[in-house]
Order: C-alpha cells, then sequence, then structure tokens
C-alpha cells in the first residue's frame, strides 16, 4: 500500500493522486475499470493474487484505455508466468528485469541506490 507521506517528499503532487481502498475481491475489477477509464495518467495496482488471465485482462484495460498499468506482486510471483510486456523486480539497490519485449533482458542487476532523506 503507497505511503503518502513518503510520496510526498519523493516530490509527488498528491492533489493529482486518487487512492482506492477496495477489499481484495475488488483490486483487479477496480483496477481493471481505472484503465479502460482512459482518463488517468497511469494506474498502480497491489492485487493479492493475480492470475495470468487477470494479469491479461488488465493489459487490454491499458491498451484500450491508454493508459499505464502497474501492477505490484510478491516476490514469489517472479516465476509464474504473466502477459505484462516488461517485468521488473525491485531489489536491495538494483533493478532486474525479468522479462522485456522486443529483445532480451539483460542478465545483471541494474544498480538504482535508493536515496532515503
Amino acid at each position: 500500500m503507497p505511503f503518502p507521506r513518503a510520496w510526498i517528499a519523493a516530490g509527488v503532487d498528491f492533489a493529482r493522486v486518487h487512492l482506492i481502498a477496495a477489499n481484495a475481491k475488488d483490486t483487479l475489477w477496480a483496477s481493471e475499470q481505472c484503465l479502460r477509464a482512459g482518463c488517468l495518467a497511469a494506474v498502480l495496482c497491489w492485487p493479492r493474487q493475480a492470475d495470468d488471465k487477470a494479469l491479461r485482462r488488465l493489459q487490454v484495460a491499458a491498451e484500450s484505455g491508454r493508459t499505464l498499468g502497474f501492477v505490484f506482486r510478491d516476490q514469489s510471483a517472479a516465476l509464474s508466468a504473466s502477459p505484462a510486456a516488461l517485468r521488473l523486480q525491485l531489489q536491495v539497490e538494483a533493478i532486474r528485469v525479468l522479462k522485456c519485449r522486443g529483445g532480451l533482458a539483460p542478465t545483471r542487476a541494474i544498480p538504482f541506490p535508493c536515496v532515503l532523506h
């Protein structure tokens, strides 16, 4: 779940952020509706469970609404199949590309130092 004070400290204009507190059952449905609406720049969601069929629905909704969609899943999902065009694994001070459409994913993690104030 996003922590608003951290986002504000990082420079995010929280007046332009809409938080939807959906229950676990409705998270994917709410995310799909937001993606399809076509009036948002991006939709971020943290579903408890998402199979490849649900992820494909989100992908189609994002394409039809011309909206960026980001799905944050648990580390255990890294080994599961996904229709996502780009899959990233956040590590301590690095990002690993698990999958990227149109090319081979780099074999090494990309350094990404986290600066906390």
